[in-house]
């Protein structure tokens, strides 16, 4: 755990006696693990497929680019959940001397790519659903229906599999995209309901108009997110000033600086930082407390810490601006 030990952290620039440089794993740490939808999403992808092969045959058949702009979206989502899911495999990998960390941060890259590639299926539906609004074509609501009130049910039972990810955010892109395609495709089924009713063509175009704005709705946030923890970024959730107001209530710290909060993985959670401490007597027993209390609080389960115990000269990362 913690070790007594006297360390200078950069002996050019100034000499620290170093009560302890202390790193653990809380019970909390290891519980964020990546959990295994393996199943959930093997079923997802097969199930998807297969529906979007019977969504373009239909959507050329009836005419309707509703149903086309449809199939896109459930295409784009099935590499999306291939992608989720080959990140969930990665996450697992073993460190090694290069990836010190393993593949962890794998799962954020593959919710940064999820999110990149729904929106450019928007593109692609937003560009063809104009051309449609200049050039209408017939379409043969029936069969339009029936296809896509099959996608509700099996968009529905897909997103159900997911819903337990919530605190994962690869799995949440997953379970998001198949809740959406479920809402998508019952626009799909009263849309060309209307179609029926009222023989307004420009209703299938305007309709896809309408699935990409779901889409970039349901996405933002999800780029937004992953784009923030692939910067380095304390996760959502996480208050860095909370986290510091408490460490420096510890018992016997006086300081705390050089904090960072960070994603390993969409799951977990690391923290480092300089803590001072000028008696130090129990340093073993602080660590181990300090470090067990943040992933009970915070659910910070990866925290290293270490701890300053006097200074010849000041801590060159002690600055607010210093990284």
């Amino acid at each position: 755990m913690g070790q007594d030990h006297h360390h200078g952290h950069d002996n050019s620039h100034h000499d620290h006696d170093h009560g302890g440089h202390g790193h653990a794993h809380g019970p909390g740490g290891h519980s964020h693990a990546p959990k295994d939808f393996g199943r959930a999403f093997a079923i997802g992808v097969g199930l998807n497929f297969a529906f979007v092969l019977v969504e373009v045959g239909a959507g050329l058949w009836s005419g309707s680019l509703a149903l086309l702009a449809d199939a896109g979206h459930n295409l784009s989502d099935v590499l999306g959940l291939l992608l989720a899911w080959g990140a969930t495999v990665l996450a697992r990998s073993a460190p090694t001397s290069r990836r010190t960390y393993g593949l962890r941060k794998v799962t954020i890259l593959a919710s940064l790519a999820n999110a990149v590639l729904l929106l450019v299926a928007v593109g692609v539906i937003a560009s063809e659903a104009v051309r449609r609004f200049a050039d209408p074509a017939e379409v043969a609501t029936g069969p339009v229906m029936i296809v896509a009130a099959i996608g509700v049910a099996i968009n529905t039972a897909t997103a159900l599999m997911f819903m337990k990810g919530h605190d994962d955010l690869n799995v949440r892109g997953a379970f998001l995209h198949m809740a959406a395609d479920a809402g998508v495709s019952l626009a799909v089924v009263v849309g060309a309901a209307l179609i029926a009713v009222t023989g307004l063509l420009w209703i299938d175009p305007a309709l896809s108009l309408l699935i990409a704005a779901v889409i970039v709705l349901g996405t933002w946030g999800l780029l937004r997110d992953s784009v923030d923890l692939a910067l380095d970024a304390a996760p959502k959730g996480v208050d860095v000033e909370a986290v510091r107001t408490w460490l420096s209530g510890r018992p016997g710290v006086t300081e705390v600086h050089d904090l960072h909060i960070w994603a390993m993985s969409t799951t977990e959670t690391a923290l480092t930082a300089h803590v001072m401490r000028p008696v130090n007597d129990d340093g073993d027993g602080f660590l181990h407390e300090t470090c067990e209390a943040l992933a009970k609080k915070f659910g910070i389960g990866h925290a290293t810490l270490q701890v300053e115990v006097g200074c010849a000269e000041p801590c060159r990362l002690a600055p607010a601006h210093a990284v």
